[in-house]
């Protein structure tokens, strides 16, 4: 039996679709489980990874886990999981814990916290480290929408969008092939493109003109002020402020687990155009 957590995650929802098709059993765990839909045959489970009291029954009879990096509980997850007979555990994780100031900033700080939840662990624990997802495009759908501009501060900040199925697809290679097992996986997209050249990309696929309006980092945290806690806008302008005008460097992880080259950000725009125009 596999565990996912997050159980809406974009990961989360791929992932399971991937092992249910492959015949495995699956439970998915979720704060909201009944807001699921998953696929004949899974079953969901309250798991609030923030509540150790709904750690035993999420995990009883389960002998891999895919976990999102919660650390508020991870001690007593471990416990638990310890507990139950948990041989594996596949943590997602982020790039961002290889950063400089990976200790202080809050956005990479709550994955590292998990991953050093994990390091004295009894089991086998495999780490994935995707950097940006493609998905995060979403952002900027209102204003694509709305005829308006898109203001960054840093619109010359390199990434490279990595697409939730190859995030997924890692995740599914560690847990079903032991070849792989164990270690940190730094996974990328196949391409690294500053936040300009992926909004051009945008304007491309949908038909849309899209107008870049650079603002200042105070002007971008103002906006961002009720959709965000300060801190952690402050912790993403450290990271864009570091990625300006410097490309990220891409590797062949993706690939070396999953047996394919990565998707490109331009094939998840493909799939996803409909939600920058209607």
């Amino acid at each position: 039996m596999i565990l996912i957590t997050g159980g809406r995650g974009a990961v989360a929802t791929k992932l399971c679709t991937l092992l249910h098709a492959d015949g495995l059993a699956v439970r998915v765990g979720s704060g909201r489980p009944e807001e699921l839909q998953l696929p004949a045959g899974v079953s969901a489970v309250a798991l609030d990874l923030k509540d150790p009291n709904t750690f035993p029954t999420a995990l009883a009879g389960v002998t891999s886990v895919f976990l999102y990096a919660e650390a508020a509980a991870i001690n007593e997850f471990v416990s638990a999981a310890t507990e139950a007979g948990v041989e594996h555990i596949v943590l997602l994780s982020s790039s961002s814990v290889l950063d400089p100031d990976a200790a202080t900033n809050p956005v990479a700080k709550s994955h590292l916290d998990a991953e050093l939840g994990l390091a004295d662990a009894p089991m086998t624990v495999s780490v994935l480290r995707p950097g940006a997802f493609a998905g995060n495009a979403r952002s900027w759908a209102w204003a694509i929408k709305a005829g308006r501009p898109i203001n960054l501060p840093y619109p010359n900040a390199y990434a490279d969008p990595i697409h939730e199925i190859d995030v997924a697809a890692a995740a599914y290679a560690l847990l079903t092939a032991p070849e792989h097992r164990g270690g940190q996986h730094t996974l990328t997209g196949p391409e690294t493109l500053t936040f300009t050249e992926q909004i051009d990309l945008v304007a491309k696929i949908t038909g849309r003109t899209i107008a870049v309006e650079q603002v200042t980092p105070d002007a971008w945290k103002q906006q961002m002020a009720d959709y965000m806690p300060a801190n952690y806008a402050d912790g993403l302008l450290d990271y864009w402020r570091r990625c300006d005008g410097v490309p990220t460097e891409v590797n062949d992880t993706v690939a070396t687990l999953t047996g394919r080259p990565p998707r490109t950000f331009t094939s998840w725009l493909e799939e996803h155009a409909a939600e920058f125009t209607s």
